[in-house]
């Protein structure tokens, strides 16, 4: 008996012995990523050479772009997973404010695209931008790549454990990010001053952690990580010959405070990564093949290392949770808090989802750039929670605290030659979800424009608008023995209108309109007899006011509205001229229909072919020329029925109807240049299907030239002629059109 436990007692001690050589000799191994910029793409090289050697990351730390690493893999992507993300996102247009023209509201799609500088106004004060981008497009990438954890609040609980870190703008101290929203957390990290605006989490305004801990060494070690291999992308301060931009200079400010503690941060290291980058910046972003090889040939220079930590973990399968980017989501509750001076239905029009949808996690990002794309957010934030039913979609979101804006544009063409863009914007001036906006235009031809839209989302919105437009030209005249006349033109025109717009692509409207317009000419006092009825030697085309019915339908995909490379364009409309002063005498009531037609398709993603055709006729009798349809010239701003016709001169053509057809063939050589060959032809007619013989009469005219995107927006310069006749013209306009 003795004898059985004494056996027993040494097969206790050796079982427990050998279970404490087994926790000996398992090790918790922490990572910590530095910030730095594009360079962190070095920091994927290093985790994949980790994953190779066997190594078991037991937790993540890093800051700035070392967060937004350190976080994908923490949620459970793997490293090869990560290479792939990084070369296929555009960070251009990531770190922009622009959000892709199909997201953008209707109303912006018609009058918001010709600003090429906008300005805050604060507390009556014109200010500057807090940053080049709020970000939005940023938290979007970052909310689609972890929403296969977006129910996990404590990071401690991701397949690896994890932290950032982000700096409290009020304070100058570090914040220590380990719950809450996960993709929050990576943009609050990731917030380079004046790149990104900075992020509100819990009250505290949150920029780019490296400004006070770039490297967390000791918040790692706390989480209980026996060894630290620690990845420094950071490359020192530059000397002054280096410091030669702006960007430069604010990486140098920002980098004294990290330096200072450095090098004791360094000796805290058990392994200590530095790949060398000192040959790019924290912009290289179109160079991360490059940086991520100099990634590995560190990881490979310390493969040896990595093997022999690894030999001491106990092997444990790499925990990755399933990423379905396609799942479904059944959405049978929605949530919106945060909303002030937006209304619910305009939320929920701009996101164009309602109960009972079925929806994709795909979709539902394409629907926060909807709403993103107002301008009127700062912050949009998601969750999906599941219940009995299906899932509750739970948006938080910020406005944005400014609400008054200064806007400012150029033009330059040959139709109103010099032109300078005022703009003041007010968002809920009087009412919920509305806009005014006035547009104040100096120059050669004093113009202005008026516009107040009350958005409704899904329900009918209502709009006013109210222009004034001017201008002075030469056009030829074959009813007088003078080639040419000089035509002074002017018009008033005030729109009250309701419209609905559906998936932002298509909208239809009627209104009522008031219309004044006064056309006339010195060069001549009468036309077949008819003399001038005033005493100052002018003769008037016309000079009444009139009261009109609208309506019209819509349809806009386009994906540029310069230079589009795909997408459908349609604009179809019918005016209604119901009664008028009828200055002239000879006025009855028409209706005059006119439609806008566009297809853009590319090839190899610079050969372009724009297919575009405008049509309008007349029912009813018009008498007054000055209401036909003016056919000839070159421009994208004309109003009213002048509709532009390359080789021939502004306005040449008149008549009741007109049919134009024509064919862009454009070649991008180099991003934003365009070179272009353009065919179009047209017949202008009172009766345009002329029993049958609809090419009878045919104009045609051809143009070549070249086009360059900016940003005041296309500078182009062209030259156009028809074998109708011999003359030609060169157009030459810069800046966007208005």
């Amino acid at each position: 008996m003795k004898r059985l436990a004494i056996i027993f007692f040494l097969c206790c001690f050796h079982i427990a012995f050998s279970q404490e050589i087994v926790e000996k000799k398992d090790v918790k191994v922490g990572v910590v990523l530095s910030g730095g910029g594009a360079k962190g793409f070095a920091h994927i090289s290093i985790l994949k050479a980790l994953e190779e050697a066997g190594v078991r990351i037991d937790y993540i730390g890093g800051t700035s772009m070392g967060a937004i690493v350190g976080a994908l893999y923490a949620s459970g992507y793997k490293a090869s997973e990560l290479d792939s993300i990084v070369k296929s996102i555009n960070y251009e247009t990531i770190l922009s404010n622009d959000s892709p023209r199909k997201s953008k509201p209707f109303y912006e799609k018609e009058d918001g695209e010709k600003y090429a500088l906008t300005l805050p106004i604060r507390k009556r004060s014109v200010g500057i931008p807090v940053a080049i981008s709020e970000g939005q497009n940023v938290l979007n990438l970052f909310s689609k790549l972890t929403q296969h954890v977006g129910e996990i609040h404590n990071f401690n609980e991701l397949p690896i454990p994890f932290l950032c870190i982000a700096t409290d703008l009020e304070t100058g101290k570090q914040v220590v990010l380990d719950k809450g929203s996960l993709p929050l957390a990576m943009k609050a990290s990731g917030s380079f001053p004046t790149l990104l605006a900075p992020v509100e989490i819990n009250g505290k305004l949150l920029t780019d952690g490296g400004v006070v801990n770039n490297f967390p060494v000791d918040e790692v070690k706390a989480m209980g990580a026996d060894i630290i291999i620690g990845v420094d992308i950071q490359s020192g301060l530059n000397d002054k010959e280096q410091l030669n931009s702006a960007l430069k200079i604010l990486n140098q400010i920002v980098g004294f405070q990290m330096y200072k503690t450095l090098e004791d941060k360094h000796k805290k290291v058990d392994v200590l990564l530095k790949p060398n980058l000192d040959n790019y910046a924290v912009v290289s972003f179109d160079k991360a093949e490059e940086i991520m090889q100099q990634g590995d040939s560190v990881g490979l220079a310390n493969m040896d290392v990595f093997r022999a930590i690894a030999k001491r973990q106990i092997k444990k399968e790499f925990l990755t949770i399933k990423k379905d980017y396609f799942k479904k989501i059944h959405i049978s509750e929605i949530q919106i808090t945060g909303n002030k001076h937006y209304t619910r239905a305009y939320i929920l029009g701009k996101l164009n989802l309602k109960k009972k949808d079925s929806t994709s996690y795909k979709r539902l990002v394409e629907s926060i750039d909807n709403l993103s794309s107002t301008d009127n957010f700062e912050l949009i934030q998601y969750e999906i929670d599941e219940n009995g039913t299906g899932n509750t979609v739970k948006f938080s979101v910020k406005e944005t605290d400014i609400k008054d804006y200064l806007k400012l544009g150029i033009h330059y063409d040959d139709l109103y030659k010099t032109g300078v863009l005022v703009n003041f914007t007010s968002k809920h001036l009087l009412f919920k979800n509305d806009i005014f906006s006035a547009d104040l235009i100096l120059g050669d031809n004093l113009r202005y424009n008026i516009n107040y839209f009350i958005d409704n989302g899904f329900y009918w919105s209502f709009g006013l608008r109210f222009r004034y437009n001017n201008f002075n030209s030469n056009v030829k005249f074959e009813d007088v023995e003078a080639s040419k006349i000089n035509l002074n033109y002017e018009d008033f025109t005030n729109q009250a209108y309701v419209q609905t717009v559906f998936s932002r692509k298509f909208a239809i409207g009627a209104g009522i309109e008031f219309k004044r317009l006064v056309a006339d000419t010195e060069t001549i006092s009468e036309l077949f007899g008819q003399p001038s009825t005033s005493n100052n030697g002018k003769f008037y085309f016309d000079k009444s006011s009139y009261l009109n019915f609208l309506g019209y339908i819509k349809f806009d995909t386009y994906d540029k509205s310069y230079f589009p490379k795909e997408g459908i364009f349609l604009d179809a409309g019918m005016l209604y001229y119901v009664t008028s002063t009828n200055y002239n005498k000879n006025f009855s009531p028409f209706s005059q229909l006119k439609a806008d037609f566009g297809i853009a398709f590319t090839f190899f993603d610079r050969l372009t072919f724009h297919f575009i055709s405008q049509a309008g006729f007349t029912i009813g009798k018009n008498d007054n020329r000055a209401l036909d349809y003016n056919v000839g010239g070159y421009g994208e701003n004309f109003i009213n029925n002048f509709i532009p016709f390359y080789g021939y001169d502004f306005s040449e053509l008149n008549e009741d109807a007109f049919l134009r057809s024509g064919l862009t063939a454009r070649y991008e050589f180099i991003p934003k240049n365009y070179i272009s060959l353009v065919g179009n032809f047209a017949r202008v007619e009172n009766d345009l299907f002329n029993e049958g013989r609809l090419f009878e009469n045919t104009k045609s005219g051809y143009m070549a030239g070249y086009g360059v995107e900016t940003f005041l927006g296309p500078v182009e310069i062209h030259y156009a002629w028809s074998p109708d006749h011999k003359e030609n013209y060169w157009y030459f306009n810069v800046g966007f059109w208005f």
